[in-house]
């Protein structure tokens, strides 16, 4: 999976689980963290594939980590502060530190490649925006 962290690392996605969150509030997205210092021997970035099959989302939520996103595959809508924006292949979003973000139900599977500026993944902690209710 991996080589001495001196020469650098190799990791195959095929070797590295899937997993999602346990509150499906915070969506049905799910991930495969590549590179993260509390699993692999690397730090100062963390980074990794994450799948968003048909009608899957993620709520908004912001963290302190700036992150980026480059598409693999599929197309999706990602809200950045209000702001609606496509993520498709070869298209690069890049999200700011305490930005509120998610993404809308994809109408098609998509992959993305993500990263923060983070040394493990553990250090990310997701503030979830609270749904508004609708006006009575």
């Amino acid at each position: 999976m991996m080589m001495d962290a001196k020469a650098g690392l190799r990791i195959d996605a095929g070797d590295v689980p899937i997993v999602g969150w346990e509150n499906p509030a915070h969506g049905s997205i799910m991930w495969q963290t590549l590179l993260s210092g509390d699993i692999t021997a690397s730090s100062e970035l963390v980074c990794g594939i994450a799948h968003l099959r048909k009608g899957d989302s993620l709520a908004l939520h912001h963290h302190a980590q700036a992150e980026v996103y480059f598409g693999l595959s599929g197309r999706v809508t990602v809200v950045i502060n209000g702001t609606a924006s496509e993520l498709g292949p070869d298209i690069t979003l890049y999200v700011p530190p305490a930005a509120v973000h998610g993404f809308v139900p994809a109408q098609e599977d998509v992959r993305f490649f993500y990263a923060f500026a983070a040394n493990s993944f553990s250090d990310v902690t997701y503030h979830f925006v609270p749904p508004t209710s609708p006006p009575t």
